[in-house]
């Protein structure tokens, strides 16, 4: 009798349980959104920044450096810099599913396209639990200080031995470029404040990626990249689960100069602040590691070219540097992205350009085809599994307007909504 009750004590406790609700094979997954649309032709610059702008809470800090009025020359072309650089190669990564923000279409092919999504994304990343879902409800965009800024920079010019502020008059110090002019550190070099960019929509719990802008010559963060070229704007109009960090170089100013982009892992070090500046802005510090892992997509305009050269050279990010986009911006550093494109056999590559960098697109082309590096003139899909494109732009395409018409409106949206 007694083993007999003990028996019936162990039994019952199971029984019950039986009957309490499960979670698992039964239970409703949550899935992050797969549905992900994009036009190629949108209304005209000024007319989609209007329409949004209302509904972006964007906060300004204000500026130490000197800006210049509206009718000021930008994005010149930059001079070439003919440092030579050697390459050290991001190994290899695996693929990476990006969610969409866009609601799916309440038909059957959305829906199956959704559960299909839904499974790639759930072998990469573990369903979150319903407490953790918190999409951003409205957009946020800032411009924020970083202590790993491009500058202030008090090192010296890699391969010179000099210091890069090599003009001094009294107080002030100042930097001589190769074409002589002297560029003051007070109005062109000290300004560490880098333009920050989280979408409506965005979900920190679905995969993600971080695009890292750097912009031409003669520019500013909210003048040009904010509210000319609209850069964050193409972040949101892309539908894809992105974020967008602009670090500020030279202001107004003809100069490419990386700053501490030039020191081995400084870029690295950038993207590591940026996640944890990131993870505040979008109100929750705790997701700051998670911010910090996103893939990294860097997109380089015009004089922007050496600070993307010296970031994928020894940046430090490694495998988390999953492909480059140069908008007519191949000015130099031609070896320098062929050994990073020919070693980095899973990143993307995809340089777009007009008549001003035509030569340069074409003599990387060559080197690539004479090392059996395969490239197309197409961008195809699913860049995130690895392509080589050139993409040249039509006759009438202006230079100092590539960034929002490139080979369509609103390249950086295209990019990205071509990823996966």
């Amino acid at each position: 009798m007694r083993v007999a009750g003990f028996c019936l004590l162990m039994i019952l406790p199971l029984g019950l349980v039986s009957l309490l609700p499960q979670s698992g094979a039964n239970s409703q997954p949550i899935s992050p959104l797969a549905y992900n649309v994009f036009a190629t032709r949108w209304p005209s610059a000024d007319a989609f920044m209007h329409s949004i702008s209302a509904k972006s809470d964007i906060r300004s800090i204000p500026s130490a450096a000197q800006t210049v009025g509206a009718g000021a020359q930008q994005d010149t072309h930059p001079a070439v810099d003919r440092i030579a650089l050697a390459v050290e190669a991001a190994p290899e990564s695996r693929a990476y599913a990006l969610a969409s923000q866009h609601p799916p279409q309440d038909d059957a092919a959305s829906r199956a396209q959704t559960a299909h999504n839904s499974q790639k994304v759930a072998r990469l990343l573990p369903q979150p639990r319903p407490s953790d879902i918190a999409p951003l409800a409205q957009a946020k965009t800032e411009l924020i200080e970083f202590a790993t800024a491009p500058f202030p920079y008090e090192g010296v010019v890699p391969g010179t031995d000099k210091p890069f502020l090599n003009v001094v008059e009294g107080e002030q110090k100042g930097h001589r470029t190769s074409r002589g002019a002297v560029l003051w550190e007070d109005e062109t070099f000290n300004d560490n404040r880098v333009l920050v960019h989280i979408p409506s929509g965005f979900d920190i719990n679905r995969p993600a990626v971080m695009v890292v802008f750097f912009h031409g010559h003669g520019a500013n963060l909210t003048r040009d990249v904010l509210n000319r070229q609209n850069v964050p704007e193409q972040i949101s109009l892309s539908g894809v689960n992105a974020v967008l960090v602009a670090p500020q170089f030279a202001v107004d100013a003809a100069d490419s100069s990386p700053g501490r982009f030039w020191q081995p892992g400084g870029f690295g070090r950038f993207v590591n602040e940026a996640g944890k500046k990131l993870a505040g802005l979008y109100g929750n510090p705790a997701k700051a590691k998670q911010f910090t892992n996103m893939p990294v997509v860097i997109v380089a305009y015009s004089g922007g070219y050496l600070p993307a050269a010296w970031s994928i050279r020894n940046g430090g990010l490694g495998a988390r540097l999953r492909g480059l986009v140069l908008l007519d911006a191949v000015y130099g550093e031609i070896d320098t992205f062929a050994k990073w494109i020919k070693k980095s056999p899973s990143v993307f590559f995809v340089s777009a350009y007009t008549s001003s960098t035509r030569r340069q697109n074409l003599e990387l082309a060559h080197l690539l085809k004479e090392e059996n590096v395969r490239y197309s003139n197409d961008i195809g899909q699913h860049l995130w599994r690895g392509r080589v494109a050139f993409l040249p732009a039509d006759s009438d395409v202006r230079h100092q307007d590539f960034v929002t018409q490139a080979w369509t409106s609103n390249p950086i949206a295209d990019i990205l909504a071509k990823l996966d």
